[in-house]
């Protein structure tokens, strides 16, 4: 018997001792560099008064396109960005659409949330009282990005190539639940979810992992990913050619602790590294298909909005940012002869056979979502990603909304919304989630 033959079969071997086989997946993967080439204004933090002066490093994209034996494709997309707007994420659906065949409810786009990144148009437009000059900046980028985005998918989509999927999962414990301050007894999720994609011979290729935190570790003048970048540079500098992408979780209501310098940014970003790395360490499981992805939206309701003569009898009154939104809800009720009652909530649920499935909630969903999510869907292996395809505002538990404060209803003035939501969205959103989960 040859060499060559003792090879295959010992690779054929390996591969059915471990449950994976060589068909059941091919993956294309691609990236693209996002740091703006004009220092333009950061995200994130209304107090930042001058533009970014330099670059930590590059910020990405990067694309997973997935298909199973029957030809059905999915696009997982990993961004460091603030956030991604609904008119953005669209936008790049309907072009991938036109280039790929892949619809848009196929593609999930997830935003890493990095306070160190630039200002994405119309997310959380009102905290940044802009000029004409630095408005036409953040409006040309927005341009860039689409396309950006759109090329990244559709470069991704031109590479598959046959792989093996696993699934596996740890634990960092730098994530500190922040309502209060620093609640030590505040809910937190520290799971490190790892999806490893592996070529035939056993390399990986790529290595989706996240956290449910918020990449607030610093609040510099530079471009930079905080500590989902520093994970992902960690990563592909342990295993070269990997690409490596951060997929931020449920971690609307969690800071990391401690934070406030580089340094801090960079320890933890290579302690989420070493989970990831201990994880792909152990025993994963195998992820087989068939691939199968729903994607539906459901109105969450705001609570009864101002009256003209309400928002007229406000002028003037309060911080600059509430003077701008009542400006803004003026303007609209000029434009349109209402104001916004509620926004359509998006829900995407991607399922890799029964092995994995990944739920992806949009907006900045706090921890209450994935613990309730896990445990009402203990018989299934699940992924519960937040910031998905677009961060239009906080969206409390109902715990968090009753409670009150930043999460629970003081940002809004920020996306443009009078809110809070009213009680019920928590019940709305888990509804939705069971009825896409269903056969």
């Amino acid at each position: 018997m040859s060499r060559k033959v003792l090879v295959c079969l010992f690779a054929l071997l390996v591969l059915n001792q471990t449950g994976l086989q060589a068909g059941d997946w091919r993956v294309g993967q691609a990236r693209i560099d996002i740091t703006p080439v004009k220092a333009g204004w950061l995200a994130g933090y209304a107090s930042r008064k001058k533009p970014a002066e330099g670059t930590t490093h590059p910020l990405w994209a990067k694309a997973l396109v997935f298909e199973d034996k029957n030809g059905t494709r999915a696009a997982i997309v990993t961004t460091d960005l603030i956030g991604l707007t609904r008119e953005i994420s669209d936008a790049v659906g309907k072009r991938v659409a036109k280039k790929t065949g892949i619809a848009r409810e196929q593609i999930l786009l997830n935003s890493s949330h990095t306070h160190s990144g630039p200002v994405v148009r119309g997310c959380a437009s009102l905290a940044y009282g802009f000029n004409v000059t630095q408005q036409k900046d953040v409006d040309e980028y927005a341009k860039l990005l689409e396309e950006k985005l759109t090329n990244v998918i559709v470069k991704a989509s031109q590479s598959l190539a046959d792989v093996t999927l696993a699934y596996g999962e740890e634990q960092a414990i730098f994530a500190r639940n922040r309502r209060g301050r620093y609640n030590p007894d505040g809910p937190v999720d520290h799971t490190v979810p790892v999806l490893r994609v592996n070529d035939t011979n056993g390399k990986t290729q790529a290595i989706l992992f996240g956290y449910a935190c918020h990449n607030t570790t610093i609040a510099l003048f530079e471009y930079c990913g905080d500590y989902a970048g520093f994970a992902q540079v960690a990563l592909e500098k342990k295993y070269p050619g990997t690409m490596a992408l951060f997929m931020m979780g449920c971690g609307g209501d969690a800071n990391p602790h401690p934070r406030g310098t580089l340094a801090l940014a960079e320890q933890h970003g290579n302690s989420l590294a070493d989970s990831v790395v201990r994880a792909m360490g152990k025993s994963m499981g195998p992820v087989k298909g068939p691939l199968k992805v729903k994607f539906q939206r459901t109105n969450l309701a705001f609570v009864d909005p101002p009256s003209k003569s309400d928002l007229v009898a406000q002028q003037e009154k309060g911080d600059v940012y509430t003077q701008r939104l009542n400006k803004y809800l003026l303007n609209q009720l000029e434009e349109t002869g209402s104001i916004k009652t509620s926004y359509p909530f998006s829900v995407q649920v991607i399922f890799f056979g029964d092995d994995l499935t990944l739920i992806g909630l949009g907006g900045e969903t706090v921890i209450d979502y994935s613990i309730r999510l896990h445990e009402e869907l203990s018989d299934r292996r699940i992924w519960v990603a937040g910031y998905c395809n677009e961060v239009f505002a906080y969206v409390p538990s109902e715990r968090v909304l009753k409670e009150g404060g930043y999460e629970g209803g003081g940002a809004m003035k920020y996306f443009g919304f009078h809110g809070p939501f009213k009680p019920g969205l928590e019940d709305r959103i888990i509804e939705l989630v069971h009825t896409l989960m269903k056969p």
